[in-house]
């Protein structure tokens, strides 16, 4: 039986990250990272394969053209981010559920593209002013990264309707528990 698929997206800085890797770090679910792809440099201590799979904007647009991806996205000029067609189909194959932590266009277009095999959560902060202070928090961005990002997340608040699920992540112990209840139910049917 092959694997569902859990789409999970936010605007950066909302917590999502923390969320997945708090409910794989407990192990009930079965379930696996998919591993997306950015044309972005990689921050801090990040690994290429295992936070991302790095790659040249132009081997990216190469991948595009060879339709090697089940979504994508130019998130800004020259800055991709993707999930491969292998990488889900590597996971689910094998019976195991994959988790997806993408933009929000992407998690639109892989709920269509797999319908009620997937199950879509949005994370929204509190607030955007909330969001403002995490960004900053984090001291991975410049300021004008961070302005450019907070501009980008009010855009992307506007794709929630489009999600099966939304969480509010106003408090993580709470947005972890309810994210972790939505995919039980999801993947127990």
């Amino acid at each position: 039986m092959e694997g569902k698929i859990i789409i999970i997206s936010a605007p950066s800085g909302c917590g999502k990250s923390t969320i997945i890797n708090a409910i794989l770090a407990k192990g009930e679910i079965d379930m696996q990272f998919s591993v997306s792809a950015t044309s972005r440099e990689p921050r801090g201590q990040e690994v290429d394969g295992t936070d991302y799979y790095f790659l040249t904007p132009d081997d990216f647009r190469a991948r595009i053209e060879a339709d090697a991806f089940v979504e994508f996205e130019e998130v800004y000029p020259g800055r991709y981010y993707g999930t491969l067609k292998s990488e889900v189909e590597r996971i689910t194959a094998d019976g195991h559920n994959v988790i997806l932590d993408i933009d929000v266009k992407g998690g639109v277009n892989v709920k269509k593209l797999y319908g009620d095999r997937a199950v879509s959560i949005f994370i929204e902060p509190p607030s955007i002013e909330t969001l403002r202070e995490r960004l900053t928090g984090r001291a991975t961005d410049s300021p004008e990264a961070i302005e450019q990002r907070v501009g980008k997340a009010a855009l992307e608040l506007t794709y929630a309707p489009a999600y099966d699920n939304v969480v509010i992540n106003d408090n993580l112990d709470a947005a972890i528990a309810t994210v972790e209840k939505i995919i039980k139910d999801f993947v127990g049917r």
